[in-house]
C-alpha cells in the first residue's frame, strides 16, 4: 500500500509561524522593491569590475553574498572578498528593513527557503549574480607565507562576478584533479586564480590551526525528491572548495571586527563561549586513549581531533559531531566602545563578527551599516541599547531557526525512512536532555530519539539501534537500542 502524500511545504510554513517567524513580507515591500530597481551604482566608489571575481557556493544557491579574487604580492597573496552591499538597497527603518530586523535570518527547511529579504532582492538586486554589476563592500588583506594577515583594508566598490561556481564540482577539481567544470575548463586565467585562492586558504588554515582553532568535518543530509516527494537522503560533505570559502570568510570577519574595534565604535560580535561540558570532552578523549587538560584548551582539543582524523578516519565524523554538540551554539553579543568582548572558542580568536552574509543574516547587515558609517566618517546608525536588542533577537531567532530546520529535517528524514522500519543502524548519541536521548545514524544521515535502552547513554556513545518508528506528521524518528 502506497503511503499517503505529506505536504512538506505547508508543514514548513506552519513550523515557521509556530516558532515566531512571519513568512509573509509586509505591506509596502512591493513599492519599496520597485523604488530600489531605479537605483544606480554610486559613482564615487572604486571600480573593480575588471578583476577576475568568482563565487563558490552550494549547487542550488541563488543568494550570492560574496565573491573572491586574489593576486600575488611579493611572497604574500592579496585576497579581496567582496560582500554584497545590501544596505545600498535597503534603507534603515523601511518596511523591508523592519521585517528583516524581526526575522534576523533566512531559514532553510529543505523544501523551501524562507528568505529574510524578498527574493527580488536576495536572489537578484542585492545578489552578486554572474555578469551583473553590483555594489559591494570589499574586505582586503594580504596572506603572508606563515598565514598571518597583513595590510587589512575595507572600502566600497563596484564589482562584477565573472563565474558563478559550485562547491561539489570545484572541490573535486581542486582536490583530485577531476575534470574541471565547464567554466573553469574554458579559462586558464580562472584556473590559475582558483589555485592561487586555494594556496592562500591553505596558509590561513595552517595559521589558524597553530593557534588552536578547531576544524570539523561536518556531514549534512540533503533530501532527494522524486515527483515532489522525498525519495532518499543524500550526504553533503565539506571539500576543498568549501574550506577555501570558510577560511576566506573567517579572515574577512576577523578583519571587520578589528577594524570596527580600532575605529572606536560599538559593534555586534559572534562568540562561542568556553564549553561548559568540557569534562565530558575530556572523558570522551580518554576513552579513545587521548589526554586533554582539566581546563578548556582549544589547541589541545584540536590536536586530539586531528590525531583521530589521521588514525581513525571511520569514526572521526562521529567524534566531530559529538564535539560540536558539546560545544553549544554561538551567540551574538555587543562589544562596547573601549571594552573587551568575549572571544570565539572554536576559532581561537578574540575579535570576530559576522559580516559576510547580509542577504541572509541581519547581524551582518547591521555590521555593514556600522563599517560604512566609519568609512564615511558619519555617525553610527545604532546606539548601544539598539545593538543590545538586535544581538539578543538575532541569537533568539537563530535558535528558533535551528529548531524549525531540525524539525523539518526530521520530517524529511521520517519520510525517507518510513519504508525501512525494523532495520538496524549504527548510531552515535548526540544529545542527552530532559526530553530524552537523541541518536544520529550515518546512512542515511538522520537523527531521532532513543525510546528503548536509553538509560546510561551519553553524548558520544556509539550504539546499534533499530528503527521502530517514523512519523512525518510529528517529525518523530524513534530508535530502540539492540
Amino acid at each position: 500500500m502506497t503511503a499517503p502524500r505529506f505536504d512538506l511545504a505547508a508543514a514548513a510554513r506552519q513550523e515557521m509561524i509556530d516558532h515566531g517567524f512571519d513568512p509573509d513580507f509586509p505591506k509596502g515591500a512591493d513599492q519599496q522593491i520597485a523604488q530600489i530597481r531605479t537605483r544606480r551604482p554610486d559613482p564615487n566608489v572604486r571600480d573593480l569590475r575588471g578583476l577576475l571575481w568568482s563565487s563558490i557556493d552550494n549547487d542550488t544557491s541563488r543568494d550570492l553574498d560574496q565573491i573572491e579574487a586574489a593576486e600575488r604580492s611579493g611572497d604574500g597573496i592579496l585576497v579581496r572578498v567582496a560582500i554584497a552591499d545590501v544596505d545600498f538597497a535597503v534603507d534603515l527603518r523601511t518596511p523591508i528593513d523592519r521585517h528583516a530586523a524581526g526575522q534576523t535570518t533566512s531559514v532553510y527547511t529543505g523544501v523551501r527557503t524562507f528568505s529574510m529579504l524578498p527574493e527580488e532582492l536576495s536572489t537578484d538586486l542585492t545578489s552578486l549574480n554572474e555578469a551583473e554589476d553590483r555594489m559591494a563592500v570589499v574586505i582586503e588583506y594580504t596572506v603572508a607565507v606563515d598565514g598571518s594577515i597583513d595590510a587589512p583594508s575595507i572600502y566600497r566598490a563596484l564589482v562584477r562576478n565573472r563565474a558563478q561556481l559550485a562547491y561539489n564540482a570545484t572541490g573535486a577539481w581542486l582536490e583530485s584533479g577531476a575534470e574541471a567544470p565547464p567554466k573553469i575548463a574554458a579559462s586558464p586565467e580562472l584556473q590559475a586564480q582558483l589555485k592561487l585562492q586555494d594556496e592562500a586558504a591553505e596558509r590561513l588554515c595552517m595559521a589558524r590551526h597553530k593557534i588552536g582553532a578547531l576544524d570539523f568535518d561536518r556531514v549534512e543530509a540533503e533530501p532527494v525528491f522524486s515527483d515532489g516527494q522525498v525519495e532518499d537522503l543524500a550526504i553533503r560533505k565539506r571539500n576543498r572548495a568549501t574550506r577555501l570559502i570558510e577560511d576566506f570568510m573567517i579572515a574577512a570577519n576577523h578583519v571587520m571586527a578589528q577594524t570596527l574595534s580600532c575605529a572606536g565604535v560599538s559593534s555586534i560580535r559572534r562568540v562561542v563561549q568556553t564549553p561548559e561540558r568540557w569534562p565530558r570532552m575530556v572523558a570522551l578523549a580518554a576513552e579513545r586513549g587521548y589526554q586533554l587538560p582539566a581546563q578548556p584548551d582549544s589547541g589541545a582539543l584540536n590536536a586530539v581531533l586531528r590525531s583521530v582524523q589521521q588514525k581513525d578516519p571511520d569514526h572521526y565524523p562521529d567524534i566531530s559531531l559529538t564535539i560540536i554538540k558539546l560545544m553549544g551554539p554561538g551567540e551574538y553579543v555587543v562589544a562596547r566602545k573601549g571594552a573587551d568582548a568575549p572571544g570565539h572558542f572554536a576559532l581561537a580568536v578574540h575579535d570576530y563578527t559576522h559580516s559576510t552574509a547580509p542577504n541572509r543574516r541581519f547581524a551582518d547587515m547591521v555590521t555593514q551599516r556600522l563599517i560604512k558609517a566609519v568609512l564615511a566618517e558619519n555617525g553610527v546608525p545604532y546606539n548601544d541599547g539598539e545593538l543590545d536588542a538586535i544581538a539578543r533577537n538575532c541569537t533568539q531567532k537563530e535558535d528558533a531557526a535551528r529548531k524549525v530546520e531540525r524539525k523539518m529535517g526530521k520530517r524529511i528524514a521520517a519520510l525517507a525512512l518510513r519504508s525501512r522500519l525494523g532495520q538496524i543502524f549504527r548510531g552515535v548519541v548526540t544529545g542527552n536532555t530532559p526530553k530524552g536521548v537523541f541518536v544520529r545514524i550515518d546512512a542515511p544521515p538522520a537523527e531521532g530519539m532513543l525510546v528503548r535502552g536509553e538509560h546510561g547513554a551519553d553524548v558520544g556513545d556509539v550504539l546499534r539501534v533499530k528503527l521502530v518508528g517514523a512519523d512525518p506528521q510529528r517529525g518523530y524518528i524513534d530508535f530502540a537500542r539492540v
